[in-house]
């Protein structure tokens, strides 16, 4: 499970036999979300606040070009 990114108790990662689209899994506590990086649509959710949701997506906007990134560079796409 690769993590790429870490920041403010939140885990970024994916697995290391993901398929299409590109997406990023997050963690914190017993909150998860999935989210497709192209098109930013949420496609799990589960015990996460409003709030929490909002900072989610805030920092996939600002490192989107860097998950991308390191989703190519892991599966050599």
């Amino acid at each position: 499970m690769p993590t790429v990114l870490k920041i403010d108790g939140f885990r970024f990662f994916f697995f290391s036999d993901e398929h299409m689209p590109v997406h990023i899994h997050v963690e914190k506590g017993d909150g998860y979300m999935r989210v497709e990086l192209e098109t930013l649509k949420v496609t799990n959710r589960q015990n996460f606040t409003k709030s929490d949701e909002r900072k989610i997506m805030t920092i996939i906007q600002e490192h989107q070009n860097e998950l991308i990134g390191a989703w190519n560079e892991y599966f050599n796409h």
